[in-house]
Order: C-alpha cells, then sequence, then structure tokens
C-alpha cells in the first residue's frame, strides 16, 4: 500500500476564518479525512501564509476583518496566486446576482453557505484535489 499523489496527506489546506470556533471545527473535520492543514484569521495573514506555504487549496470565509474575503481573493490574483483553489464560506445572506459574481472569480471552484455541513466540505476538498476520502483499513 503506497501514497498515490493523490492522498490526501500530500495536500495542504489553508482555513481563513475569523470565528474560532468554526475554525476549530473545519480543522478538525478537514484532518479527520486526511489532509493537512494551516490556519488564518483573516485576510492579511491568509495572504503571509499563502505567500509562504502555497497551499493546496484555501477554505475562504467572504466575511473577514481588516480585509473582507472578496478582497483577499482579488489579491491572491494579483500576486500570482490565481491558480490555487478557493472554496468561499459565508454566513451573510447573499443574492444570487452576488453569490453568481463570486463564482465567476476563476480560482473560486467552490461555495458553501454556513453553517457548513462537514461532509459538504470534505466531499468538496476531495473533488477539487483529486483525492479519495480515507475508508480503508487503517
Amino acid at each position: 500500500m503506497s501514497e498515490s499523489a493523490g492522498a490526501p496527506s500530500s495536500k495542504l489546506v489553508l482555513l481563513v476564518d475569523d470565528d474560532e470556533s468554526l475554525l476549530d471545527l473545519m480543522d478538525h473535520v478537514v484532518k479527520k479525512d486526511g489532509f493537512r492543514t494551516e490556519r488564518a484569521m483573516d485576510g492579511i495573514e491568509a495572504l503571509a501564509k499563502v505567500a509562504a506555504l502555497e497551499p493546496d487549496a484555501i477554505v475562504l470565509d467572504f466575511m473577514l476583518p481588516s480585509m473582507g474575503g472578496y478582497e483577499a481573493l482579488r489579491e491572491l490574483q494579483a500576486r500570482g496566486h490565481g491558480h490555487i483553489p478557493i472554496i468561499v464560506v459565508t454566513g451573510r445572506a447573499m443574492d444570487a446576482k452576488s453569490i453568481e459574481m463570486v463564482k465567476q472569480e476563476p480560482n473560486v471552484k467552490g461555495f458553501l453557505q454556513k453553517p457548513v455541513r462537514p461532509a459538504m466540505l470534505t466531499v468538496t476538498l476531495h473533488n477539487l484535489l483529486g483525492t479519495a476520502p480515507p475508508g480503508g483499513p487503517a
């Protein structure tokens, strides 16, 4: 049993949210599915961690202090990180037009409403990164 390139353990997911309890939950769920994680509490910290770590995917809350999710998204593109797939997470009620505008961004590959269902988050990550959820014998 060798680790394939599609093993979740080979993928780093940056989780960005200013709600520490939600960050803890997402961190637990994503790690439980085998991914490595890094955390950021705002857009500025997220940009620094992306530059330093080059994560394979980003789960980005849209409502963040100091630099909102949309600004962080655009800044990532401007800094040459537009190839990193992003799953946008929001608790804010957004109209269909706003949601479609966000989904049109080239690196936005998923959009989840809060409360985030753990299974939806992990399925979206596995599909996005071409990994398989752990399920075989340990």
